[in-house]
């Protein structure tokens, strides 16, 4: 077996080994595995800079991403620190006055209503700044949770406006989250994930730990792998450019920590010399090499397709293999 790196720097003492033992015949041989190996290693420097060019790509486009949720959350700071200043908080007897109008009919009372109870809406939205969603989007999603709740209240039921109004925004807003996912979830799935996700909450605070799969799928009386389904489902997909890590100017990204355990350099390097060495096979032993490892076909089923007898196809596979692997070694 011919040694790669003592042959990349001793390629004459190695030709002149060869023809020594097997005269000129090999020698064509190693000519093609020395044009083989500078092959790939120039393949390898290649992907080492497409490789690097691919990190800066990442890093700058993870920087804008990055830059962009930031300018996000300052927006929706500044808007609620505006707010403090430009919208007035309503008295109690403002918001009686204004109700018995609203229950009148009265739009502009209606209105002023709800401007009045925006930082409600801004403060609740605030607890949504982790979400991809746009600030400004949100914000509408909860001025519409404000207005069905102002269209539902009862004042008959003896409890402050307030206290009926954020569960409604906060319904509003997750609904909005929950329907607007990326990827299109069936309604079925959604109700499987959700009564797991309020089974969880009720278990974790009865047994003061977080509970498991299966205990999760015995309390909704269903398959855990029915539960394990539907809860990845509506998981929010996360971006290859979504900073993970931040130390000072250096950022890692959930790319940096992803890898690909099939598509390696190595199998590509080596599917590559694999293809060049069966270029050198005769048409016939090509196509037996081709449907026997390459299709999955038997030697039986490859006879049958070229009308040979089976240990035709033996023999020639074997040759054909001993003349790649001459190539290869």
């Amino acid at each position: 077996m011919l040694d790669i790196k003592f042959l990349r720097s001793n390629p004459d003492v190695v030709k002149q080994n060869i023809k020594n033992k097997f005269q000129d015949e090999k020698l064509p041989l190693v000519d093609e595995v020395i044009e083989l190996d500078k092959r790939n290693r120039e393949i390898k420097q290649e992907v080492e800079a497409l490789r690097a060019e691919k990190n800066k790509a990442s890093k700058e486009i993870g920087a804008m991403m990055a830059q962009k949720k930031l300018e996000e959350a300052e927006a929706l700071k500044k808007k609620v620190a505006e707010s403090n200043g430009r919208i007035n908080e309503l008295s109690e007897e403002e918001k009686e006055d204004l109700f018995e109008r609203i229950e009148q009919g009265d739009l502009l009372a209606r209105e002023h209503y709800i401007k009045g109870n925006l930082r409600l809406v801004l403060s609740i939205i605030q607890r949504f700044s982790g979400s991809n969603e746009n600030a400004d989007d949100l914000f509408q999603v909860g001025c519409i949770g404000l207005m069905k709740a102002i269209d539902n209240f009862d004042r008959n039921l003896n409890v402050k406006f307030s206290t009926y109004a954020v569960p409604m925004i906060i319904g509003e807003v997750k609904r909005y989250l929950r329907d607007n996912h990326s990827m299109r979830v069936s309604r079925s799935l959604r109700d499987t994930a959700y009564k797991a996700i309020n089974a969880r909450e009720v278990l974790t605070k009865k047994l003061n730990h977080e509970p498991t799969i299966d205990v999760i799928a015995k309390e909704i009386d269903m398959k855990k792998e029915d539960v394990l389904f539907a809860l990845d489902a509506i998981a929010t997909p996360l971006s290859l450019y979504e900073p993970v890590y931040q130390d000072g100017g250096d950022t890692l990204y959930l790319m940096d920590q992803v890898k690909d355990k099939k598509n390696k350099e190595d199998s590509w390097v080596e599917s590559i010399a694999l293809k060049e060495a069966m270029e050198h096979l005769p048409d016939r032993e090509y196509d037996i090499i081709k449907m026997r490892f390459f299709e999955g076909k038997t030697q039986t089923e490859v006879a049958d397709e070229i009308a040979i007898s089976q240990a035709q196809v033996s023999r020639l596979e074997k040759n054909a293999l001993k003349h790649m692997k001459n190539h290869l070694v």
